[in-house]
């Protein structure tokens, strides 16, 4: 028998370990318990499965077999590009042994990085999971009427959907995406990054009322939030939303700014959503807690929360503003006007109390170490009663939390 066949699919077997860091990407398949005892699994939906057997017989040096699953794999998504890129490797290799992923002559170079880096991005997804007894660290606590939250892990191109179980997040399912063609932390319109922190879906836009451009829809998110108006940034028109209709899925880093899924993810994503205001954390890389971590670091920040609420109460003024930062701001006051009207308004009072209600916590992703924190107060005082939606950002001081920006949510 030729060795010739045997070559060309060492050949092969060696480009993708290469490009795909196989031998290193080789871990189980990460498997918990859902609801009704039925498995959970991380990136267990879309092309990715199918993608990972047709490595694993090109690995064997099955290459028929793995034709024979692209196959498959374009009979159910007929425009996946990165699978007929695929495809044509595995009828080169028939005849000569391949010297990259994409083999393809005449082939714009740019196209090509873009399929192999998807390729890379799905893969690594899909080999390296993160454990299922582990959470996101951001989702600190979820109020009871919020049933899902969204977590982005843009170095990952993944998006997660959580939902809320008797207060604590549960894998539902995972996606890939793509996002800001430069990088994530947006500063300023056109910048074409993708921002970096807690947000909120604002609501749907279906297609009817949109460009082909955006596919099945879009979700809209509230950036730039208080904070990025604090911090100086702007922009604008930041969704998730889905892709043209001759796409079925673009380059890891290919948008403007926006958070981009293929149309059938797009779609099952808000057959969850469904446009409520449903929070959406992006991250540069998720980092997972195990579940007795997660409830460690969630009480540690509720005590000083409620330490605050209980100083507050006490009308003892001085112990009041130890729970804000020096460089604490809020509708254009500075700590020092805002600690001159607090003195005022705590001496003319003769008790007061504070209630707090329908808490949500969410730990801001990124280096300055913040807390969202967002709820209902409910204020009473011998001469004043009000109810308001608040908001808070903390951030940790030499080891102690402090609020350092605060206003109605």
């Amino acid at each position: 028998m030729s060795t010739a066949p045997v070559a060309r699919s060492r050949a092969l077997t060696r480009v993708l370990r290469n490009a795909l860091f196989l031998s290193s990407l080789c871990v189980p398949l990460a498997i918990g318990s859902g609801q009704s005892g039925n498995a959970v699994r991380y990136s267990d939906s879309g092309p990715e499965p199918m993608l990972e057997q047709v490595f694993r017989q090109i690995e064997r040096k099955r290459l028929d077999l793995a034709l024979e699953q692209v196959d498959a794999l374009l009979h159910i998504w007929p425009n996946f590009r990165l699978a007929h890129l695929i495809r044509g490797d595995l009828l080169m290799a028939r005849a000569s042994a391949l010297t990259t992923i994409g083999n393809a002559p005449n082939a714009p170079a740019e196209r090509l990085a873009d399929l192999r880096d998807e390729a890379i991005a799905r893969i690594r997804a899909y080999r390296d999971k993160p454990p299922v007894d582990r959470v996101p660290r951001y989702l600190m606590q979820l109020p009871a009427d919020q049933r899902h939250a969204l977590v982005v892990d843009a170095r990952r191109s993944r998006l997660y959907l959580y939902e809320n179980v008797d207060g604590k997040p549960r894998f539902v399912a995972d996606w890939y995406v793509s996002h800001g063609r430069l990088g994530i932390e947006k500063m300023r319109e056109g910048d074409k990054k993708t921002p970096l922190g807690v947000y909120q879906v604002t609501g749907f836009l279906p297609p009817e009322k949109l460009t082909d451009f955006y596919g099945a829809g879009a979700l809209p998110i509230n950036y730039p939030n208080a904070w990025d108006r604090k911090q100086g940034r702007n922009g604008h028109g930041i969704w998730l939303h889905g892709v043209p209709s001759d796409t079925f899925s673009r380059p890891p880093r290919a948008s403007d700014g926006c958070v981009v899924l293929a149309n059938p993810d797009f779609q099952a994503l808000n057959g969850y959503v469904q446009g409520a205001p449903v929070p959406v954390v992006i991250s540069d890389q998720v980092e997972w807690l195990t579940l007795d971590d997660w409830q460690a670091e969630r009480a540690e920040f509720n005590r000083a929360l409620e330490q605050w609420r209980v100083d507050w109460e006490s009308r003892d003024t001085d112990r009041l503003l130890s729970h804000y930062s020096p460089q604490f701001s809020a509708d254009g006051k500075n700590f020092d006007a805002f600690a001159k009207n607090k003195r005022e308004v705590n001496a003319a009072k003769k008790w007061i109390k504070v209630g707090v209600r329908n808490l949500s916590t969410f730990r801001n992703p990124g280096r300055d170490h913040l807390v969202v924190v967002t709820f209902e107060q409910d204020y009473r005082s011998d001469n004043l009663s009000n109810v308001m939606r608040k908001q808070q950002y903390w951030q940790k001081e030499n080891g102690r939390w402090r609020i350092v920006f605060e206003g109605s949510a």
